[in-house]
């Protein structure tokens, strides 16, 4: 097979919408929302149709139905929204969320009631902003690595070199393709990533597809969180359908490598650790959880309150953005047999590891041999 060549790539999929062309030369699309064309060059064409395509969400998705905020350090929960009603509990020190059920004005302030009978001072919580970053379905096998930007960055000219201001800065979770790898002399490695722009590893997660475990059937839905690239897949036998950016476990609390099976899957759950030590944290309604590394309370979920996807951000669990939480939630539905306790028998596979970049070399090598 010849080598595909590029001729321009660069885009991102939010508002995805694909438009092709097709010719005996050339395969070109355009993204809605973006003044990029892309156009792959072969003498073999691809099948026609768009590889990665926006994920269908529910009509009822995570954003347009969960309010929620962090509540201050030490404030007082109430019975009734009066600050002459009995004290609840006061929520103590640390990373405090709630969702929100409701507001109203109650003595001349503002109160939430973020639990049957619990209600605090608006002045005592700050709204969070849901994250509405969202992965991506693939129709069939990308054809090469792909990922996103995970910082808003210039790219270069040449591997190794300065950011190149004939280029405009790329916009954090901005979407590309791998075209080819090099080590440059900083001792990093740099992407290709079409049009003549080379990005140094630092600043993107990359998806890769990679083989099946030995004990995953042929037909079995499993999920690949690589804890490298922060990013994961979600495969239907050999092929991948689905990939997005998480953030595991930060180094003093690691997410652990294995092949796992998830156990135990709850719509919404609270969350909670480290009391009485400075990392206190306390999450109520969890979305689309998926417990999976049981003897470490490891679970897939998804998390409203930061938006650092592809950077370690968590205690250990697998942190997702929550429209994606919800898809892999949905999608994988179907691999439970018991749903309403520990799943002995079914639930879906999840595979952590920690992939070695240096893979896309062959990769590379192939190809260009290929070419």
């Amino acid at each position: 097979m010849k080598r595909i060549f590029l001729v321009a790539v660069i885009a991102s999929l939010i508002g995805l919408s694909l438009l092709w062309v097709d010719s005996a030369e050339a395969i070109c699309y355009r993204l809605r929302g973006d003044d990029l064309n892309s156009c792959e060059i072969s003498s073999t064409l691809e099948p026609a149709g768009p590889v990665f395509a926006e994920p269908e969400l529910r009509e009822d998705n995570i954003l347009t139905r969960m309010w929620v905020g962090r509540i201050a350090d030490f404030a007082n929960v109430y019975s009734q929204p009066s600050a002459a009603s009995p004290v609840v509990r006061n929520v103590g020190d640390g990373f405090l969320y709630a969702t929100i059920r409701r507001s109203m004005e109650s003595e001349g302030e503002r109160w939430y009631e973020i639990n049957i009978g619990e209600y605090v001072r608006a002045a005592e919580v700050a709204i969070v902003s849901i994250s509405d970053f969202h992965g991506v379905v693939l129709d069939r096998q990308p054809q090469r690595p792909f990922g996103w930007f995970i910082v808003d960055f210039r790219p270069s000219s040449v591997p190794g070199g300065e950011p190149d201001y004939q280029f405009e800065k790329i916009k954090r979770y901005y979407f590309f393709e791998v075209y080819d790898a090099v080590e440059a002399d900083d001792g990093w490695l740099w992407y290709d990533i079409g049009n003549g722009m080379w990005i140094n590893q630092q600043y993107v997660s990359l998806v890769d597809v990679n083989k099946r475990p030995d004990d995953i059937g042929p037909n079995d839905k499993w999920v690949e969180v690589d804890l490298y690239e922060q990013s994961l897949a979600a495969y239907e036998g050999d092929r991948m359908v689905f990939a997005t950016l998480i953030s595991s476990g930060l180094n003093r609390w690691p997410t652990y490598e294995g092949l796992f099976r998830v156990r135990y899957r709850h719509d919404y759950t609270n969350m909670s650790g480290a009391e009485g030590l400075i990392d206190y944290y306390l999450v109520e309604d969890v979305p689309n959880t998926m417990f999976f590394d049981i003897d470490n309370e490891i679970a897939l979920h998804g998390a409203y309150w930061h938006d650092r996807f592809g950077y370690k951000h968590s205690h250990g669990c697998v942190n997702m953005p929550p429209l994606d939480a919800e898809w892999v939630y949905d999608w994988s539905a179907d691999t439970v047999v018991n749903p309403d306790g520990y799943d002995e028998n079914g639930g879906l596979w999840v595979w952590v590891h920690e992939s070695d970049p240096l893979h896309y070399f062959d990769k590379f090598a192939v190809s260009n041999a290929d070419g």
